[in-house]
């Protein structure tokens, strides 16, 4: 089968298509997938470039944490999905391959108003945003949540949850386009965060209460503001680390709003914590596709065979939303 090949570590150079050996038949309680999309993330950069390898048991030369296809093929025990059956969900890494087996608790039913390209800017993004604010961080209506990097696609997928939970959200950016763009996501509040400053507007926008939940896909340059920006009880849910991993800690600040912070990953979970995951997502982000009322924001589409002009372009920050690559 083909596959994308890191065939050294370094820039989008480097990367080829190839034929590789395909999976082995699936097992009890696994299924192949015929991969029909798949969606690039930050996280294959950094794995592009030898940085964010996948856990023992997948290749690190074939990247891939998240696909859309049909199922071709089957296991024992599996009850709920059949062959025929079109789905996506998340794997650890090998999703830009033709074919995947993989557990079929990973996965779930794609609704029938969104393609394979569609779905597949999906489950990385809208299961992360959803275990963190809401599975994690207990949003709920009524409150107020700061997303950072909104115009990224697990920023775009958390805009749309918490709008949907009925929370007011506030969206950070490097990019006035980004944020304008935002609105028609329902953003309530854009803050440009080019100067590196943002907690002032956000005690502006909320009337000097603060956020009750920060989703920050950041990390260090954000971690200072953050304690300023929280809201007395409020959560901190770190998922990126662009801006840095190591800061300063106001534990003063920190003591006194009694703030929880929470430091969360996806890939590294074991199969039953990601199960979890997607049974959460399944039952309560799946029906908000498949009603219209989340959309799926694919940014640009492009072949496999142009992995490294993908690459290129999702590292240069000009997407807005999901970069998918398809077969």
């Amino acid at each position: 089968m083909k596959a994308v090949y890191i065939a050294e570590f370094g820039g989008p150079e480097n990367l080829e298509i190839r034929e590789v050996p395909e999976p082995n038949e699936p097992g009890p309680g696994e299924v192949t997938v015929r991969v029909r999309a798949a969606g690039l993330n930050r996280a294959d950069l950094l794995q592009r470039r030898g940085l964010y390898l996948p856990p023992a048991g997948y290749a690190p030369e074939i990247p891939g944490l998240e696909f859309a296809g049909e199922i071709v093929e089957t296991g024992g025990g599996i009850f709920k999905l059949a062959k025929g059956d079109r789905v996506f969900g998340i794997t650890a890494g090998e999703a830009q391959a033709e074919y995947l087996t993989i557990d079929a608790s990973l996965l779930a039913r794609i609704p029938d108003n969104l393609s394979f390209t569609e779905a597949a800017a999906v489950p990385e993004v809208y299961v992360t945003a959803y275990d963190a604010i809401v599975t994690q961080a207990e949003l709920k209506s009524g409150e107020t949540l700061l997303v950072h990097a909104v115009g990224s696609g697990v920023g775009l997928a958390a805009l749309q949850i918490g709008k949907a939970m009925g929370a007011t959200v506030i969206g950070t950016s490097r990019s006035v386009e980004k944020l304008e763009r935002c609105a028609e996501f329902g953003l309530d509040h854009a803050i440009d965060a080019s100067a590196g400053a943002f907690s002032d507007a956000v005690m502006k926008a909320t009337n000097g209460n603060g956020a009750n939940v920060v989703l920050d896909l950041v990390g260090a340059s954000y971690f200072q503001e953050n304690l300023k920006s929280l809201a007395l009880k409020g959560r901190l849910m770190l998922v990126g680390l662009t801006g840095g991993k190591s800061a300063e800690f106001d534990l003063g600040l920190a003591l006194a709003k009694r703030l929880r912070i929470t430091g969360t990953v996806l890939r590294a979970r074991s199969i039953e914590e990601k199960a979890a995951a997607m049974r959460a997502f399944d039952i309560e982000v799946v029906p908000l596709l498949e009603t219209g009322q989340l959309v799926p924001n694919v940014d640009r589409v492009f072949n496999f065979a142009e992995i490294a002009e993908a690459h290129a372009y999702l590292e240069s920050n000009d997407s807005f939303g999901k970069v998918v690559l398809e077969w």
